[in-house]
């Protein structure tokens, strides 16, 4: 049976004027409008279509893809507010997601950005966003372990850093000591796991812990001295802003990196900037000295 809110493989049944009739098991003949069927389209061919209902509540499918699904968050933009209705807005359809009144935090208006969680209304079998997102989150302790990577979506700003939403399911911290700079409220981003909390609450950084961190750095920091002629203007004196802009990680990170390579006699520090060594002419007595 097709699922409302969700991707769907259907075949077709019949094929008229309007479009393509899809087969939807319990749900009855889904049509796909004639503007989304493929033009390479085979008669007995199954298609790949997200379902949901038009403006007047029929089921229909489409071939476009919305940018959050039954069940998914996202940041999505107030296109229009409607008295006694409620908020609509931009989810990539050609018909807009209703956030209704009931389901708002706080009254909201055309223009801004929101964080939302899509879901099926029970009664109306409608799919509807609500900005409620405590109730929608995942209260079971999660079983990552530190260090694994996660996908993270920002959703608020507090005094210790920026609330987030760890794969769709669970609640999440970056802590501003651990950032170069501000986070956009909605942006995705790669993260991993510091630690797992009691209550499932998880603490997350941007970059990698310990050596799965230091080890694929240190090599990044190699290849770009020898890309830039075995020397670069960046050391552990350069901001968290230049660090993360040019090597997406902290200043942290960085200087962990750094220290890795001066132990081994990879680098030398030229005050300002590094340059890159040859470790043929070390020897435990000499230290480094840049340019030889």
């Amino acid at each position: 049976m097709a699922t409302i809110g969700k991707r769907n493989l259907l075949s077709i049944v019949r094929e008229s004027q309007p479009g393509l009739y899809l087969d939807g098991g319990e749900l009855g003949e889904i049509l796909l409008p004639r503007r989304y069927i493929p033009a390479d389209v085979a008669p007995k061919q199954k298609l790949d279509v997200f379902v949901y209902r038009d403006s007047e509540d029929r089921l229909v499918a489409t071939t476009e893809k919305p940018n959050a699904m039954v069940g998914e968050f996202a940041c999505m933009k107030v296109i229009n507010v409607r008295e006694n209705i409620g908020a609509f807005l931009d989810w990539g359809l050609a018909k807009d997601l209703l956030l209704p009144f009931r389901e708002q935090e706080f009254p909201v208006r055309i223009g801004d950005r929101l964080v939302v969680y899509v879901c099926l209304d029970e009664k109306t079998q409608r799919i509807v966003a609500s900005m409620w997102l405590n109730r929608h989150l995942n209260r079971d302790t999660p079983a990552y372990r530190d260090g694994d990577a996660v996908n993270i979506l920002v959703i608020g700003k507090t005094p210790l850093g920026y609330n987030a939403i760890v794969e769709n399911a669970h609640r999440g911290l970056l802590y501003k000591s651990q950032l170069a700079g501000p986070l956009a409220i909605g942006q995705k981003l790669k993260g991993f796991v510091r630690t797992v909390r009691a209550g499932g609450k998880i603490d997350l950084s941007l970059d990698a812990s310990g050596y799965k961190r230091v080890a694929p750095l240190t090599n990044k920091i190699v290849e770009a001295l020898q890309f830039s002629g075995g020397k670069f203007e960046f050391d552990d004196d350069s901001t968290p802003e230049a660090i993360r802009q040019n090597f997406g990680v902290s200043k942290k990170a960085f200087k962990q990196a750094l220290g890795k390579l001066y132990k081994t006699r990879r680098i030398a520090f030229l005050k300002p900037g590094i340059q890159l060594l040859d470790n043929s002419l070390w020897s435990p007595s000499r230290r480094p000295v840049a340019g030889k």
